[in-house]
């Protein structure tokens, strides 16, 4: 009775070492701290949880599984690339946009080269990313951000300047940040700070951007846009971009299923660039993690707002769902 009561044991042990080194990537040391054992006895249950069978591992070609997906997508929206991340779905979204994240780190040394602009919509996305870049000198590169960081209640741009000063840091390259609020009272006043020079140059740098490196906006994003949870909106803002019919935002331009946005009340006061300057640069690259961000991001796909799209897979499959969806319907 007390060997099983120690197999017993010893399968629940495997079993939680098993599905936190392999759902959640933990490595076997911050293990051994979780569950206050030696790191030996995580090695030792890992084996076991192979040897008995309690684990199982399979190598799928993910690029020959997926590549069906990606072109279809490519081909529905005529898109330069499409780049879908394979992850379980079982994981959730938080661990969909890291590794999301991880491979848009590495995608993006080759794509930069030396003499480069890149623009830059900070937001939970593209701070993911920054805290996973991969070095590499790109010379007389430069990274300009696309839309103002202050709000409200705050001026602080340090939420924004900390993602940019990682890309810079990370590429030895010069940044031009934009200080200038998220959102402006009146648009007037945004009319008037447009009319300034120094204000006109981080706008014409946008404009000969090279890159922009951008994510989808969405207020029920599984993983919450920044924008929408940091205090940029009131209330009011909140209800009319209901009211308006809004399905996401690129740089805090929000825009319908359509891909309209020019008539949107809140867009004559916000601080990003106009949505055409994305159809008008060699690399727009979008990327996006989380079914929440789906209708956004298929409203941006039909309106030519993106050339490269980097996706996880579970998002790229509810996007398809989608297309079908609203096709059936017709």
């Amino acid at each position: 009775m007390r060997l099983m009561k120690n197999s017993e044991r010893t399968i629940r042990s495997a079993l939680e070492v098993a599905k936190l080194y392999y759902y959640t990537g933990l490595t076997t040391e911050r293990i051994a701290r979780e569950l206050n054992i030696s790191r030996p006895k995580v090695s030792r249950l890992l084996s076991y949880a192979k040897q008995t069978g309690l684990v199982e591992i399979t190598i799928h070609d993910s690029e020959q599984a997926l590549g069906p997906l990606s072109r279809r997508i490519s081909e529905l929206f005529e898109l330069d690339a499409v780049h879908i991340v394979s992850v379980p779905e079982v994981l959730g979204e938080v661990l969909w946009l890291e590794r999301v994240a991880r491979f848009t780190a590495n995608y993006l040394n080759s794509v930069l080269k030396p003499g480069m602009t890149m623009g830059l919509a900070w937001g939970t996305t593209l701070s993911e990313v920054s805290e996973h870049l991969v070095p590499k000198d790109v010379p007389d590169l430069s990274l300009v951000q696309l839309n103002g960081s202050g709000n409200t209640y705050t001026f602080d741009n340090s939420y924004a300047a900390r993602i940019l000063h990682n890309f810079a840091d990370n590429y030895n390259a010069r940044v031009y940040l934009f200080p200038v609020p998220t959102f402006f009272d009146y648009a007037q006043t945004k009319e008037a700070m447009w009319r300034e020079r120094s204000i006109q140059r981080i706008v014409e740098m946008q404009q000969r951007a090279d890159v922009l490196l951008y994510s989808i906006g969405a207020v029920a994003a599984g993983v919450p846009s920044h924008v929408y949870s940091g205090g940029y909106l009131e209330k009011r803002d909140m209800q009319e971009l209901k009211r308006q019919a809004v399905v996401g935002d690129m740089a805090t331009v929000f825009y319908r299923a359509d891909g309209s946005y020019r008539d949107i009340s809140i867009n004559a006061r916000a601080s990003g660039p106009p949505l055409e300057l994305y159809k008008s640069v060699d690399h727009a690259i979008c990327v996006v993690s989380g079914k929440g961000k789906v209708a956004g991001l298929h409203a941006a796909l039909r309106s030519g707002y993106v050339k490269t799209l980097i996706v996880d897979q579970p998002t790229a499959r509810h996007l398809i769902v989608q297309i079908e969806g609203t096709n059936g319907a017709r």
